[in-house]
């Protein structure tokens, strides 16, 4: 993957939670999508997805961050004094995505998909 987690900041509170991804190879944040699992007794990852968050397309350069925010709130970016670009997106939700122990982030990779009308 070219974007990774880097980690979670804030979690629980409304007006500061978000999630920061550091870029690593130029790609385009649209071909990824965020979610908040749990984890088993085991301690490996679920497969109950709650909140996912599709991050709109938006061309990305190595070292640049994408903050994705659970609030609403109007996309944006800033450019960085070191040359790099830092991306501000929002879910639009209005209650917190990771706010309980054992809550799991989850990137995907998604460059190819298929959807239909049902």
């Amino acid at each position: 993957m070219k974007i990774n987690i880097k980690y979670v900041k804030d979690a629980g509170d409304i007006k500061k939670e978000r999630i920061v991804l550091k870029v690593i190879s130029d790609d385009d944040a649209g071909n990824y999508m965020l979610a908040d699992t749990t984890y088993l007794e085991d301690g490996s990852i679920s497969n109950k997805l709650r909140h996912i968050y599709w991050i709109p397309d938006q061309v990305v350069n190595a070292d640049d961050l994408v903050v994705a925010y659970t609030k609403e709130g109007e996309d944006s970016k800033k450019n960085n004094k070191n040359g790099t670009t830092t991306y501000f997106f929002y879910w639009g939700l209005d209650r917190t995505v990771w706010n309980k122990e054992g809550d799991g982030a989850v990137l995907f990779s998604i460059k190819d998909w298929v959807a239909t009308q049902v």
